[in-house]
């Protein structure tokens, strides 16, 4: 069994020193280096850049991916599951029911507060009560 973990570590420490030998001393070797001050900024391409290049990134992006990373999770947990359904039984299956069920709603609820709308005029924000505020 300590043999086993031998090769997980030597196998490790091969892929470590593999990463550190190309980072360390062969990228400083093969890179290319020139003394034209022209390349050094940040666009590289001889036209003076204007503005900044630090551009804020619009919330939706961040909410779409987010999305997608939840229900590529769900299919990670599903997969698994649908091979071995039938030695599961009952029990798992209800499990997953309720697995699925919370996604869905989770979903049901981001498509109601109008995260998947894609228009300029989204907004997150809990809608105001017109209860009989001025």
């Amino acid at each position: 069994m300590v043999s086993q973990y031998g090769y997980v570590l030597l196998f490790a420490v091969f892929g470590l020193g593999f990463g550190a030998l190309n980072i360390l001393i062969l990228s400083p070797l093969l890179r290319f280096t020139s003394g034209d001050q022209r390349q050094k900024i940040a666009y590289e391409c001889g036209m003076e850049p204007i503005g900044t290049p630090y551009v804020p990134m619009d919330i939706r992006f961040y909410l779409y991916a987010l999305l997608f990373v939840v229900f590529d999770v769900e299919s990670l947990f599903l997969f698994p599951w649908a091979i071995v359904f039938r030695q599961l039984g009952v029990f798992a299956f209800a499990d997953m029911s309720v697995f699925i069920a919370v996604l869905f709603l989770g979903l049901i609820y981001t498509w109601k507060r109008g995260a998947l709308r894609w228009s300029s005029t989204t907004s997150l924000e809990a809608p105001l009560s017109s209860g009989g505020e001025s």
